[in-house]
């Protein structure tokens, strides 16, 4: 049997036709109308999988719920819920900014703040929402009361 190494590679000299013939090989079934880097793409995807494993089933589960929520109400944000020593980061006109996140609060620059959208302010001079500024989805837990 080949290395994973060695399939990936062939994968990437394989022409359309090896590949459509690769994928019923892999799956067993019919052949998806993508394009030839998104086949290898997917094909690639599968053989790492094979050899290292899929996801966990606790993430498996999150994509699910995450899946059940956009067919419902067409929105697809996780809940968010920050541990106490969770850091974030946040690049900013070339600058990077670290943000802590306490049991009650964050702390940025080693002063306490009771919301991300306080710092976010402090950062760029302007009103943000906080955990959009951060990249995470807005919600109480991470936000909370602005002040």
């Amino acid at each position: 049997m080949l290395k994973l190494d060695d399939q990936l590679a062939g994968l990437a000299t394989m022409s359309p036709a090896q590949l459509r013939a690769e994928w019923r090989r892999t799956h067993k079934g019919a052949v998806p109308t993508i394009g030839a880097e998104l086949m290898r793409r997917a094909l690639a995807h599968e053989l790492q999988e094979r050899v290292h494993g899929g996801l966990a089933p606790a993430v498996v589960r999150e994509l699910d719920r995450i899946a059940k929520r956009l067919a419902r109400d067409g929105s697809c944000g996780a809940d968010l819920t920050l541990k106490p020593g969770t850091r974030l980061v946040r690049e900013w006109h070339g600058r990077t900014h670290h943000v802590l996140v306490l049991d009650q609060g964050f702390q940025f620059e080693d002063r306490a703040y009771r919301s991300l959208s306080k710092i976010a302010q402090a950062i760029t001079g302007a009103k943000w929402s906080g955990p959009r500024f951060f990249g995470l989805s807005h919600s109480e837990s991470a936000d909370g009361a602005d002040g």
